[in-house]
C-alpha cells in the first residue's frame, strides 16, 4: 500500500487518520462507564478529552463530560464512549492511548502520549 503524498492528503483525511490513533483501554472504557453510571451521568454525554496550556511542563491534559459537542468537535466513538476532542487537542492526541491504572503509585486515568517529549511527575502535564 502506498501512501498517499502530502498534497493528496486532504484536511478530512488528516483528521480521520489522527482520530483512529486516539485509544481506550480496556480498563479506561470500564472505568468510564462505571462513573457514568455512578453519577447517573447519560449516554448521549460525551468523554470531552482535552490539552490545555499550563502545567510544570507546558501542557495539561482535560478530561470530563460534556451534554454536546462543540462546534469544530470532533467526535470519536471507542468501546462504546462518545469521546469529544476540539481539533488543537487532536493535533497533540495523535497516537494517545488513554489508560486507567489503580496501582501502588495512585489511582486515575493516565495518558500514554507518543507526541510528548516531556512529562512531569504528576503525569498530568507534559511538553511537546
Amino acid at each position: 500500500m502506498t501512501m498517499p503524498s502530502l498534497e493528496e492528503t486532504t484536511v478530512e483525511q488528516a483528521f480521520t487518520d489522527l482520530e483512529n490513533e486516539i485509544t481506550l483501554t480496556e480498563k479506561a472504557s470500564s472505568e468510564v462507564k462505571k462513573i457514568m453510571e455512578a453519577n447517573k451521568i447519560p449516554e448521549t454525554y460525551g468523554l470531552r478529552v482535552g490539552v490545555k496550556g499550563g502545567g510544570c511542563s507546558g501542557l495539561s491534559y482535560s478530561l470530563g463530560f460534556d451534554a454536546e459537542q462543540r462546534e469544530n468537535d470532533k467526535v470519536i466513538l471507542k468501546e462504546g464512549i462518545r469521546i469529544f476532542v476540539d481539533p488543537k487537542s487532536l493535533f497533540y492526541l495523535s497516537g494517545t492511548q488513554l489508560d486507567f491504572t489503580d496501582g501502588l503509585n495512585g489511582r486515575g486515568f493516565v495518558f500514554n502520549n507518543p507526541n510528548a517529549t516531556k512529562t512531569c511527575g504528576c503525569g498530568s502535564s507534559f511538553g511537546a
